[in-house]
């Protein structure tokens, strides 16, 4: 097998926290979390209630 070569065009991140670097580190620095009530869809069939959704996409 030949070499194969790998570019990296750019870096991202979404997260319950933030959905670029400087919101992300923001949000740590501020110890903001971002474990909610769930809203994406009914929970009330499920005993867990929280989650880290992603909001806003």
């Amino acid at each position: 097998m030949g070499k194969r070569r790998v570019v990296i065009t750019g870096l991202g991140a979404v997260s319950p926290i933030g959905h670029s670097l400087p919101e992300i580190l923001e949000s740590v620095k501020s110890s903001k979390t971002g474990i909610k009530e769930i809203t994406h869809f009914d929970t009330s069939d499920f005993q867990v209630k929280l989650a880290a959704e992603v909001q806003d996409l």
